[in-house]
């Protein structure tokens, strides 16, 4: 039998896996219909904050005990900047691009960072998995170049593989920062919406969260806010505790494939050759490189690698 931290980090993987994708789909479908990247990034960010305020507040309010740089790459890694860099990509790139581009390439920054950070070593099944993404993305990434889509595709495609990179940061910072997944969920929102709020609003405004229709606004704020920022940035925290990061990104597997399929499904989205192909090596890659194909309970769950 799965020992229970095993099991319970196995299901907020799959949980996180399913609200990733769907706030991808969500995020391209607001981006391009009316409402723009500042609009969600409130959205995102500020609802979450302001149900989790009793955490800043409260008799058990948040006291990190994590050095200031960790609690930074926290916040930068899983919140505001990195929304923004997903969400200006969707603007430029569809959503099938988003989930191969940065669910994808998740594990191979995890595993680049995990070996910057304590020279986990990158060998056998793990590795050829690492080379199966990387072929697979290249793949992609040239036939976007050679006009596969729109000429502005490409852009997309790099904020969405800076965006990975920023949440590979994250993952690592959270596995060392202290806090619980409810704890950091409201870290991490409550310092997005003040960035958000000092920073961007007053050069920026959201003047289309206030004329655009509000069914739209309202599925955006259920989406982006509740789903999104709140229950899904506390899934991926309990598989990253329960599981260690490198495994928690084992939940970016079926992101691409949902993402996709979703995107045909909803908004119409081309499933090219080209991205039959790149799942193909993409999907297998982020199972090998998880390390899931020798994983036994016996081993320690928590460990990182």
């Amino acid at each position: 039998m799965l020992d229970r931290n095993l099991l319970t980090g196995l299901l907020a993987a799959l949980a996180a896996s399913f609200i990733g994708s769907a706030w991808q789909l969500v995020s391209r479908h607001g981006v391009t219909t009316t409402l723009g990247p500042i609009d969600l990034a409130l959205l995102r960010y500020g609802i979450p904050a302001l149900l989790l305020m009793p955490l800043w507040f409260g008799r058990k309010r948040i006291a990190p005990k994590a050095s200031l740089p960790v609690l930074a790459v926290l916040v930068v890694g899983g919140g505001l900047p990195f929304g923004l860099l997903v969400l200006a990509g969707a603007q430029w790139a569809p959503a099938s691009h988003m989930g191969i581009f940065m669910a994808g390439s998740l594990p191979l920054f995890t595993a680049i960072g995990a070996w910057l950070h304590k020279r986990q070593r990158i060998e056998g099944i793990r590795l050829a998995g690492l080379a199966c993404i990387a072929i697979g993305m290249a793949l992609f990434a040239a036939d976007s170049f050679r006009g596969g889509t729109s000429s502005t595709g490409w852009r997309g495609d790099l904020l969405f593989l800076a965006a990975a990179m920023l949440w590979a940061a994250h993952s690592l910072a959270f596995a060392h920062c202290g806090l619980t997944p409810w704890q950091g969920a409201a870290f991490v929102n409550g310092w997005s919406t003040l960035l958000l709020s000092m920073l961007v609003l007053p050069f920026a405004g959201v003047p289309k969260l206030l004329a655009a229709p509000w069914p739209d606004v309202a599925l955006q704020a259920t989406t982006q806010g509740v789903v999104a920022g709140l229950l899904g940035l506390v899934v991926y925290m309990v598989a990253v505790v329960r599981l260690g990061a490198p495994r928690a990104s084992l939940s970016a597997a079926l992101v691409p494939v949902l993402t996709t399929l979703g995107a045909a499904a909803w908004m119409n989205e081309p499933v090219t050759g080209a991205a039959l192909a790149a799942l193909s090596l993409v999907v297998p890659g982020i199972v090998l490189a998880s390390g899931a194909a020798r994983w036994s309970p016996k081993r320690g769950t928590h460990a990182a690698g």
